[in-house]
């Protein structure tokens, strides 16, 4: 009994509780054939409908979910959140599975906005119940499960599509099951004892030190409360308004305690964001993000265009599986990669992301499925690769807690770009536009932010260049400069 006790309490056994709900939840076989599943004699509706009424409701739903969400997660110490995720996959595929009709659709879509909103829980609660020397491995735990979870998904699907001609049906059963399995998990989760914003101080009490608050995620080291750190023209700040934080919360224990995170939020976010190489790479984080999504969302769609469904063979659960290997590869790859990116980022965010447009206009021009197979496995991969960058680089300066708001504040505008993109380009009351020329207006969108970072980093580029010329120029100067001890000394000869 003591030592099932002393396991429970060990970083071991939630690590491996939820990556056993990481993997069923993203058990989910029925998702890379969602779009032949609805425009088939199961659901009978059309690519119109799907494309310009149904998809866009989980966009909205997930911008209105987001942020309470958000806060929830902390205030309830996260696993209530993981609850009602999986309480939500349940409902999404019970509805994929037996409800008729548009309308019906459409309030599917509403409970997978809850269930991406809630994700934000799965990713933040290993923080809550482990110590910060194993931050790096249990997040290295929880993410490759996932990324397996889904590949092995996707593989299983298309062979059970290709070789045992399984229905899209029983592709969703089965998916019912995993996510049952893993809502069964989520209640053998430990209760966290504190979390990052409302219950610090049973953080402090049970880890003995407030330094905890303020280790790295990516690359823990020691600190102080407030260090600089300089790279090349890149000044990232630590949480200097720690002992402040400290200060308000003992000073007003019963004060409105949401009303005193959210001003402490909107102060390391003015703070994080005046820092202008995280800026920058918070843009392309947050509007790359919003095109990805936004492309990943309706590529079943281009594909059920460009060779019919339901009268050519499917192979999106391959495509969607290589994708996603080839992702893994490049940001594992991205480890190995000596670069100063500090300077060159930038640049490689343009390059790559000239990469990903290109693909997103072959994939609008050709009207070969396997072209378009192959403009996907480029756009996914390189996309992979960027945002590992970006992460890194904004992550590995941070905090725990700015680390958290800062990613938290990226999705949300991220998600905002995408809620207008949907609304002016998909949406029914907005343009409607066919899914081909969608994908012409992805691309674009695209080339814009290629172009941006391209300019810039050049700029950049052009200037690290001359101020070296310049401290170069300074320092020859003053080395052929005589000292004055030396012309006395010359004089007296």
């Amino acid at each position: 009994m003591d030592s099932f006790r002393a396991m429970r309490q060990s970083w071991i056994f939630p690590t491996t509780i939820l990556c056993i709900y990481g993997f069923f939840s993203m058990m989910k076989l029925s998702e890379p054939f969602l779009v032949p599943y609805l425009t088939g004699p199961d659901k009978n509706l059309t690519l119109d409908q799907v494309s310009n009424q149904m998809f866009p409701v989980w966009t909205y739903s997930y911008l209105v979910l987001l942020f309470p969400v958000f806060v929830l997660t902390d205030y309830l110490r996260y696993k209530p959140i993981i609850i009602l995720q999986g309480v939500s996959f349940l409902i999404t595929w019970l509805m994929l599975l037996f409800a008729q009709g548009l309308l019906a659709m459409q309030i599917l879509e509403f409970f997978y906005g809850m269930v991406t909103a809630t994700e934000v829980a799965y990713y933040s609660y290993i923080y809550s119940v482990v110590t910060t020397e194993h931050y790096q491995k249990v997040t290295s735990y929880c993410r490759s499960v996932s990324l397996v979870g889904y590949t092995v998904a996707s593989v299983l699907s298309q062979l059970l599509v290709s070789l045992a001609n399984v229905s899209y049906f029983y592709l969703n059963v089965i998916t019912m099951v995993s996510v049952s399995v893993a809502f069964v998990f989520s209640f053998f989760l430990p209760m966290p004892q504190k979390s990052m914003f409302f219950h610090k101080k049973v953080a402090t009490k049970t880890q003995g030190s407030p330094d905890n608050d303020a280790v790295a995620l990516e690359m823990p080291s020691n600190r102080s409360s407030s260090v600089s750190q300089e790279g090349q023209g890149c000044v990232i700040l630590e949480s200097s308004a720690k002992s402040e934080k400290q200060q308000s919360q003992s000073a007003d224990p019963q004060g409105n305690q949401v009303l005193r995170v959210f001003l402490l939020w909107c102060q390391d976010l003015k703070e994080c964001y005046s820092i202008k190489c995280l800026l920058f790479w918070s843009i392309w984080w947050a509007s790359a993000t919003a095109g990805f999504n936004q492309v990943l969302n309706y590529v079943q769609l281009l594909w059920d265009h460009k060779a019919p469904s339901q009268s050519s063979q499917v192979y999106n659960g391959a495509v969607e599986a290589v994708a996603t290997f080839g992702g893994a590869v490049a940001a594992f790859a991205v480890g190995y990669v000596k670069i100063n990116w500090d300077i060159f980022g930038e640049l490689a965010l343009g390059i790559f992301s000239v990469v990903d447009a290109g693909s997103l206009f072959l994939m609008h021009y050709t009207d070969n499925i396997w072209l378009c197979y192959a403009g996907f496995l480029i756009f996914k991969t390189v996309y992979m690769l960027l945002i590992t960058i970006a992460v890194f680089q904004i992550a590995v300066n941070l905090s725990m807690e700015r680390y958290a708001l800062v990613f938290g504040v990226n999705t949300f505008l991220a998600l905002v770009i995408q809620t207008i993109m949907t609304l002016i380009v998909v949406d029914a009351r907005g343009l409607s536009l066919h899914i081909d020329i969608q994908f012409l207006i992805y691309g674009s969108y695209f080339s814009v932010i290629a172009g941006i970072f391209i300019v810039r980093s050049i700029y950049k580029i052009y200037s690290t260049k001359c101020q070296k010329e310049k401290v170069a120029a300074v320092t020859n100067a003053n080395s052929s400069e005589t000292s004055p001890e030396e012309h006395i000394e010359s004089t007296k000869l």
